[in-house]
Parts: C-alpha cells; sequence; structure tokens
C-alpha cells in the first residue's frame, strides 16, 4: 500500500512540473510576433492620467503599431525635466544672499525611451537658515512628576 502511495504521489509531482513547464512554454508563445519584427520603438513623453504629475500613460510607436505603456511623473522637483533624463548633479553651492537660493548643476547620465534630455541643467532651492539644533544636553520639559 504504501509503494502505491509514493508512486501515485511521484506520478503527481511529474504532472504538476510537466503542467508547469508547458505553461511557461505557452506564456513566451503569446507574445505578438509584431513586437519581435520591430526593433526602434519610439517613446513618446510620459502624460499623466490626472494634474501635472503622478502615475500615467506613455504611447510607443514602431512602424504601423503602437502600444501603451504606464508611467509616472515625478512630483517633486525633478518633474522640470522629467523621469526620463537621468542627471548626476555635484555638491549645492553656497547661499546667494542676494537671491536667497543656492543651485547646484547636473550633468546627464542617461535617457530612457529615448527621451531628449538637456546635457547639463541647473537647479536651485531656497536657502535654509543654520540654526544648530541643540544637542542632548537641555531636556525636554514633559508631562509627569517634576522634582
Amino acid at each position: 500500500m504504501r509503494s502505491l502511495f509514493s508512486i501515485a504521489l511521484v506520478l503527481l509531482v511529474v504532472l504538476v512540473i510537466t503542467v508547469e513547464a508547458s505553461m511557461k512554454k505557452k506564456e513566451k508563445g503569446k507574445e505578438p510576433k509584431a513586437d519581435a519584427e520591430c526593433s526602434e520603438w519610439q517613446y513618446g513623453k510620459c502624460v499623466p492620467n490626472g494634474g501635472d504629475c503622478g502615475a500615467g500613460i506613455r504611447e510607443a510607436t514602431c512602424n504601423e503599431q503602437t502600444k501603451k505603456t504606464k508611467c509616472k511623473v515625478p512630483c517633486n522637483w525633478k518633474k522640470d525635466f522629467g523621469a526620463d533624463c537621468k542627471y548626476k548633479f555635484g555638491r549645492w553651492a553656497e547661499c546667494d544672499t542676494t537671491t536667497g537660493t543656492r543651485s547646484r548643476s547636473g550633468t546627464l547620465k542617461k535617457a530612457l525611451f529615448n527621451a531628449e534630455c538637456q546635457t547639463t541643467i541647473k537647479v536651485s532651492k531656497p536657502c535654509t537658515p543654520k540654526t544648530p539644533k541643540p544637542k542632548g544636553g537641555e531636556k525636554k520639559k514633559g508631562k509627569g512628576k517634576e522634582n
């Protein structure tokens, strides 16, 4: 009886492995043949679904075909040049007292989706006043018993 159970279990495992392998082959074969023929996809800009940033859709075209893919537009200072242009930035400059801002420049590291990117960019932000933070010396007054 044990041997019959062991044989049934082995056959079941072999069957499951065979089914999974055939499913993977079918998934690979599901890709449209048109995608395989197209090697030069032209990608458009990421267009947010609502507002000026957040999740969106990017259209791509190749020959007579078009496809839409999900994308994301950053909701911070990076939205000025987009998420498709990757830059390497230097250190922040000292505060310019006339404008009240500090700036830094970046050089293009990578352009994704054939994006048209500037080779160098300059970004700025407001200066923050330097106020020294208290070290652990001062105790905060809290709730509870006082001595």
